[in-house]
């Protein structure tokens, strides 16, 4: 499925993903929203694809949230689901990805825009970046599952400032509460993006995706599961090609090359 308005690039091992509609502050429509899904779909299946970045074109939003025109006719172009619903499903399944997805905020995220930066494992934002969760002041609480997650990264004293206020958070804010892990000058964003997932790329892939579940799958579990679920995860790597070669590589004295296997 393919959308004007989202744009690929590829650089080696790492993907950028960028919603390309300026005009309209990156907004989302039912149709992006689904080509988005294809493609985290395709890409969480490619052993050699290291991290994905995704970004917004433009210094002024990274994603303004829904595009409100579109949608009237949301319920044909999403087989009768609502983009409410998509939305929703395509954050969990950014958020559930075996491969590490970076948000490079350039603006605004705004409603699903914050969801959608929200649902990355990693956020790199400009210092003008913003981020808010409008619902209440609109009259709707439609991103619970924004609240959720925001809930869980920076704790239920701040969320509810947040949400009952209509408050939007700074990138020096974010930063202070947690919600992202780096700042950064606007036109440093996607080099800075860049070499924040080229780290990432040179570990082991299979042990990435074991730590991206402990941390993710983990932390909706309560203590004692969720350390077996990791000593499960990391017990099954030992026989793995990447140990060898991690082994080997630190016994020879070199940089390991793992292929993820």
């Amino acid at each position: 499925m393919l959308s004007e308005f989202i744009i690929e690039e590829w650089r080696d091992s790492v993907v950028t993903i960028r919603l390309d509609r300026p005009e309209k502050r990156n907004a989302l429509s039912p149709q992006m929203i689904l080509t988005l899904s294809d493609i985290f779909s395709e890409l969480n299946s490619q052993p050699h694809v290291r991290a994905v970045i995704l970004t917004g074109t433009g210094d002024a939003a990274f994603c303004a949230g829904l595009d409100t025109g579109a949608q009237i006719a949301a319920s044909e172009q999403a087989d009768a689901r609502s983009v409410s619903e998509l939305c929703h499903a395509l954050c969990d399944q950014i958020e559930s990805s075996g491969v590490p997805v970076i948000a490079a905020v350039n603006g605004i995220a705004t409603g699903v825009g914050c969801e959608l930066a929200l649902a990355c494992h990693l956020k790199i934002a400009t210092d003008s970046a913003q981020f808010s969760l409008h619902e209440a002041s609109a009259g709707s609480s439609r991103a619970s599952d924004s609240i959720e997650r925001l809930a869980r990264q920076i704790g239920n004293e701040r969320v509810l400032e947040i949400v009952l206020t209509g408050k939007t958070i700074s990138a020096a804010e974010a930063l202070e509460f947690g919600l992202i892990n780096r700042v950064a000058p606007a036109a440093k964003l996607r080099t800075q993006a860049e070499d924040f997932a080229g780290e990432i790329g040179q570990l082991a892939p299979l042990a990435i995706r074991a730590c991206l579940e402990a941390v993710i799958q983990g932390a909706q579990l309560p203590l004692t599961e969720g350390l077996e679920l990791e000593a499960k995860l990391f017990a099954s790597l030992f026989d793995s090609d990447d140990v060898r070669e991690g082994t080997s590589a630190f016994l020879e004295k070199r940089e390991p090359i793992f292929k993820g296997k």
